[in-house]
């Protein structure tokens, strides 16, 4: 059976050979007598390596992805088989009896099963980092609008800080969220809100880009903002003092802060406020995408064999075992952890030992289920999810992300989700994608007064180059009630 997990450039970390992979392999494979092979895939590339990998007929037995429009993607391309929910049931009781419901409702394509997802319990550990002593030292507060937030940018300049960093929009579109008016029109959501498309003639995204247009001809950005096309490249810019902001799935064992310390000791970080990316006026609020009800997708492989599908429902009911679970979340009792008065699992950070868990605490091996750790008193949660999310001594960024995760809940909606291919999406995503990246980058980098000019120009660009049939497509799908 093979199993794909994420590389993401960890270092010193093995995503396919480690003291966990092997654990795996001995209370699981050898328990049922089979072999697991993991197979690494770059969070980053991951399109591209499943593509590559498609094409092959090397693709490991689990097709996965985090949003829907790429799994349909690879649904349109033939590279998922029909399930039977019942063989689930049976060789995965206890994950069916947490995801059934879930399998049921959105595991459908043309009315036939063909994806099964993991949990997604509420999660509030994506956030922005802001270099709180920078804000400090030019004499202002927190930004709580853009036109604050601009100026606290052109202030760190004056001063001779850093600047607001900046990295090049790829893959996963939510750039223009602040840019949305409020409150939402669900046709249009569904027809330009797309994770994987970017909605280039949106209005949101001109407003987006003319404010970045400014801040690039401000000098209040990374001037080549464009070479970032990693996040190592843009958490380097930042733990070296080049640029004052960075935005990160936080982890209690993410080395971000401590390496930032290293190169400056008196450096001091808080987490941005939500509402400094959005204009002033009433109709705009600090607006986000809600995730859907469920984490990973998942299809099995069109070409895996009965015997490797009925191992990975074998393997998620394995996993859903909430002693292994609990081990592959949290390592070895007296080594990586302790256990406190609660029942909670409270790491010791600087343990080095074989048993040592990834940078994101293993999530890469067990989001096959669930997207965060849980237990099943919420208090007891809460504390887990601070333990788990904040290095320590920095409680407080989870403590402030979770306050603003509530204060702005009800301006979080999902994209819509179509209920059939949309094949145009899938024939010129990717050549849309690379487009964008070209034409975004110029957009920003033209000169102010050129701007407006530009970036109609572009449009027409991007239209032309298929996004006009992706319109089409989708404008027919929302007539025929194809869409929730």
């Amino acid at each position: 059976m093979e199993i794909p997990v994420y590389d993401r450039a960890f270092e010193g970390w093995n995503v396919t050979d480690n003291y966990y992979t092997r654990w795996i392999q001995s209370q699981f494979g050898d328990k049922y007598n089979i072999t697991v092979k993991f197979v690494a895939i770059g969070r980053s590339t991951e399109v591209t390596d499943y593509t590559q990998m498609l094409a092959a007929d090397t693709a490991p037995d689990i097709i996965f992805h985090y949003d829907m429009p790429q799994i349909l993607a690879y649904y349109g391309e033939g590279a998922m088989q029909k399930l039977d929910l019942d063989e689930i049931k049976f060789y995965a009781p206890t994950y069916w009896a947490n995801m059934g419901e879930t399998n049921t409702t959105y595991g459908k394509v043309n009315g036939d099963n063909y994806f099964f997802f993991a949990d997604r319990p509420d999660a509030y550990n994506w956030l922005t980092l802001i270099r709180q002593d920078w804000i400090d030292a030019v004499g202002m507060k927190m930004p709580t609008c853009l036109e604050e937030y601009n100026e606290l940018l052109k202030a760190w300049k004056e001063a001779g800080l850093g600047n607001g960093g900046g990295n090049l929009v790829q893959n996963n579109f939510t750039y223009d969220y602040a840019f949305r008016t409020w409150p939402i029109d669900e046709k249009e959501r569904a027809l330009y809100s797309d994770l994987s498309v970017p909605a280039f003639t949106w209005e949101p995204t001109h407003q987006y880009l003319k404010n970045l247009n400014y801040q690039c001809n401000n000098g209040l950005i990374d001037p080549e903002f464009y070479l970032n096309t990693d996040d190592a490249s843009t958490q380097a810019d930042f733990v070296s003092g080049s640029s004052g902001v960075y935005a990160l799935y936080l982890s209690s064992s993410s080395p971000v802060i401590e390496n930032l310390l290293t190169n400056d000791p008196d450096a001091k970080v808080a987490v941005l406020d939500p509402k400094a990316l959005v204009p002033k006026g009433d109709e705009y609020k600090p607006q986000g995408r809600a995730y859907w009800p469920f984490g990973m997708i998942m299809g099995i492989n069109s070409t895996s064999s009965p015997e490797e599908r009925a191992a990975v429902w074998m393997y998620l009911e394995w996993m859903s075992n909430t002693d292994n679970l609990f081990f592959l979340q949290n390592g070895v009792e007296g080594q990586n952890y302790t256990l406190d008065e609660s029942g909670l699992a409270v790491k010791k950070t600087d343990f080095t030992g074989e048993s040592k868990l990834s940078d994101n605490n293993n999530k890469d091996y067990w989001c096959l289920v669930t997207e965060s750790a849980q237990y099943k008193e919420e208090e007891v949660n809460y504390k887990a999810n601070v333990a788990n999310w904040a290095p320590a001594g920095y409680e407080y960024l989870i403590e402030d992300s979770y306050q603003y995760y509530k204060d702005n809940l009800e301006y979080s909606t999902p994209d819509a989700l179509y209920s059939v291919v949309l094949e145009s999406v899938a024939e010129y995503k990717s050549d849309l994608n690379d487009l964008w990246k070209e034409l975004y980058v110029k957009c920003a980098m033209s000169p102010e007064a050129e701007f407006e000019a530009t970036y109609k120009e572009a449009c027409q660009e991007f239209l032309d180059a298929g996004y006009q049939a992706i319109l089409d497509e989708k404008t027919k799908a929302i007539e025929a009630g194809n869409y929730n």
